[in-house]
């Protein structure tokens, strides 16, 4: 059974960092590669970055690029998100997702099969 869980969501004054983890479970998470997305209130869920199964390739949406950095763990079956020099339009709910296929990276959300149940990431003015 694949289950995603998302921790390190909380308020934050802009210009502030927060580090997101998300705990994988299962033998083949090191298969997949793994997103984060985000939706705020009113908006549809979308794209923030992605992390191929090795670790060795990222891709940033625009609107993040420079400020947020995806990595993942093997060994802790993790994921994470830093995320740094927030600003208020960050602020949303953010999911860890895995990709459906092996190998790849993607950006819809219809490319992902499991997803988290979400952290909540609160910027300030």
């Amino acid at each position: 059974q694949v289950q995603l869980v998302e921790s390190g969501g909380g308020l934050v004054q802009a210009g502030g960092s927060l580090r997101l983890s998300c705990a994988a479970s299962g033998l083949t998470f090191s298969s997949y590669a793994m997103g984060w997305f985000r939706q705020a209130p009113g908006k549809e869920r979308e794209f923030v970055a992605t992390i191929n199964s090795s670790g060795g390739s990222t891709y940033y949406a625009d609107s993040v690029k420079g400020r947020f950095t995806i990595s993942r763990d093997t060994a802790k079956n993790t994921v994470y998100l830093q995320m740094n020099s927030l600003k208020p339009e960050d602020t949303a709910v953010y999911y860890c997702a895995r990709l459906k296929t092996r190998g790849g990276l993607a950006t819809a959300v219809t490319s992902y099969d499991y997803w988290g149940q979400g952290t909540q990431v609160t910027v300030s003015s």
